[in-house]
């Protein structure tokens, strides 16, 4: 009669000491010691002295280093009032102990099995930030009132970027393979199509954007491909991020893997890369460069960092008239 009093007295024992190790991995994450430089600058500054935060390396560019193709269509980029909002929000967030406690509990159960994206969205976190409305419009160099027809987000996990998006368009389609994120982009009235699907449609769409995908699919190369032949004509544009240095993985179940066919980006500056994808992959994949701008690609934190950052390369390209569609190696 007592074994199951026994075994609820080792469960709770076994969630004290898991609490407990994780309030201490938690001081000792956010200790004064170890926070960075940059982290601590930017939170000090995230109220007043902007200019400061401004200098991050999250937006320095060296343009003489991209070569004459790339260097006068690059657009600088600042921090701005909707990533600082973002920001603060993931800050905020991640001091949310308990709801710390419950996401870490959940994730080290699920996540030999289930990919981050789905246990992200099962637990409604982790939501990302590329860009702003503003970035957005000066990156495509659109009025706040432009509109168009059709908006594409590709991998739009849980609509948030889209959302940024969104009010230049009639009609939003979008795709994603987790089923949670599915769930939440339904949620928000979004058209999602099949991951098959999108390509043969019977119509095409003025904007498709590919953010942090390029480095996270099977085939890449084939994706430019489709994504081309899927663009409204002459006025169609592609909106791509991609994440510097380039490092392609694909995502199995809880494990990370090379994709069978990957992109091979050259260079060990940013400045490098960007030229390298310009003038060799997007040229030969039948895309010319717009413009390209560098942006933190940010993530809500958890109860061991406020947020994680990642360097990204945003480009506006369009389909070359002039190049046709050519395979590449």
């Amino acid at each position: 009669m007592c074994h199951p009093q026994l075994r609820t007295l080792v469960f709770a024992a076994w969630l004290l000491g898991y609490v407990s190790f994780l309030l201490s991995v938690r001081r000792m994450w956010s200790g004064k010691y170890v926070r960075s430089p940059v982290v601590r600058s930017l939170l000090s500054n995230m109220v007043g002295e902007t200019e400061a935060v401004e200098t991050l390396e999250w937006y320095r560019c060296c343009p003489d280093q991209l070569g004459e193709v790339v260097e006068p269509l690059f657009i600088q980029s600042h921090l701005d009032s909707d990533t600082k909002a973002f920001l603060k929000r993931s800050v905020e967030k991640s001091g949310w102990i308990f709801t710390q406690m419950y996401h870490s509990l959940v994730s080290s159960v699920l996540s030999p099995v289930v990919s981050r994206t789905s246990i992200n969205g099962f637990l409604g976190r982790g939501s990302m930030f590329v860009f702003s409305a503003d970035q957005f419009q000066k990156l495509l160099r659109i009025a706040p009132e432009w509109r168009a027809e059709r908006l594409l987000d590709l991998g739009a996990g849980d609509g948030g970027v889209t959302e940024v998006m969104s009010g230049h368009f009639r009609e939003i389609y979008v795709t994603e393979v987790s089923p949670p994120m599915k769930w939440h982009l339904q949620r928000k009235n979004y058209k999602l199509l099949g991951i098959n699907e999108w390509q043969n449609s019977g119509f095409q769409y003025d904007i498709i954007s590919c953010l942090n995908l390029l480095d996270r699919c099977e085939d890449p190369l084939l994706l430019l491909q489709d994504i081309r032949r899927s663009l409204v004509p002459h006025s169609g544009r592609l909106i791509l991020a991609a994440v510097l240095p380039f490092q392609p993985y694909v995502e199995v179940g809880g494990k990370w893997q090379r994709p069978k066919q990957h992109i091979k980006v050259s260079g060990k500056t940013w400045e490098e890369q960007v030229t390298n994808l310009t003038n060799e992959v997007f040229v030969r994949a039948g895309f010319e460069l717009v413009a390209v701008t560098r942006l933190p690609y940010l993530c809500e934190g958890d109860m061991y960092n406020d947020y994680y950052v990642l360097d990204d390369a945003v480009f506006v390209l369009r389909a070359s008239e002039s190049v046709s569609e050519k395979g590449t190696d």
